[in-house]
């Protein structure tokens, strides 16, 4: 289901060459599409709608709201520790909530409203209520991000105009489905490969443990919309990355930059 994507036809029309992005999420691996948007733009490549979940929505409405990738890339430069985007609380229905990341999401962007962005992009979230995937595409834009972001046991669910909503990436984590029929030519950036091998569970800790039941859960239900693709950027890589790895902010932008030039480069010849 997508909510009020009439405002997203009349904004690009259907031609022959609509582009789409789909931006996966990743927690700090999603830093990586910044790099895949700077890649995209030195091959000439734009897009005229784009989808997001998770670090993917956070990705979609910065660069959809003009935002370049370097400005994209400076707003993170000052941080290096995940505490400098949550705040830890009292174990209930979360073990941290991402009220820091919102205000700093909402310093960062020059509009308020998603119909307001100069793409026309859709946040990914899970209603957790009615067990299905939404999508918006107006609406105020960051309640709709923080959910698109909340973890489930992670962070707490975000609650708006009456609906609990969780991470997109419980149900599908590539967004490909809320894309697909708006444009001709959909590009896929998948920024959470999944590493098969871990060692023995009982020695990490309940986030650690909540993470990888989310990766679980995020690996099997994105090979649907990874065949919705035309081209698919999977940053393979980026398994030894961790999900809260923030400081890592340079190296992995440039995996996303290298991987998708490499890509792009086979595809596009």
């Amino acid at each position: 289901m997508i909510w009020n994507i009439g405002e997203i036809l009349e904004k690009i029309g259907l031609s022959s060459n609509t582009v789409g992005y789909a931006f996966s999420g990743g927690g700090a691996r999603g830093f990586s599409h910044i790099g895949v948007l700077k890649a995209l733009e030195q091959f000439g490549i734009s897009p005229n709608v784009m989808a997001g979940v998770s670090a993917g929505s956070v990705a979609a409405v910065m660069y959809g709201a003009g935002l370049s990738p370097d400005d994209m890339l400076h707003c993170f430069e000052d941080f290096s520790r995940i505490r400098e985007f949550v705040t830890w609380k009292v174990p209930g229905n979360s073990l941290m909530k991402i009220d820091k990341f919102g205000k700093l999401i909402e310093s960062w962007l020059p509009v308020r409203n998603l119909e307001d962005l100069k793409i026309p992009t859709i946040v990914c979230a899970t209603d957790f209520q009615h067990c299905k995937s939404i999508g918006w595409a107006r609406g105020e834009i960051v309640p709709r991000v923080l959910a698109s972001c909340s973890i489930p046991i992670v962070f707490e669910p975000v609650k708006i105009n009456g609906g609990v909503y969780v991470d997109g990436g419980v149900l599908r984590n590539l967004p490909a489905w809320a894309v697909r029929k708006y444009c001709t030519t959909l590009y896929g950036i998948n920024c959470s490969p999944f590493h098969n091998i871990w060692k023995d569970p009982t020695k990490h800790n309940l986030v650690e443990i909540a993470l990888r039941s989310y990766h679980l859960m995020s690996k099997s239900n994105m090979v649907n919309d990874a065949k919705m693709c035309d081209i698919l950027i999977n940053l393979r890589g980026a398994h030894a990355i961790g999900t809260f790895d923030v400081a890592k902010l340079h190296q992995i932008v440039e995996l996303g930059y290298s991987t998708a030039s490499r890509i792009l480069e086979k595809k596009l010849k």
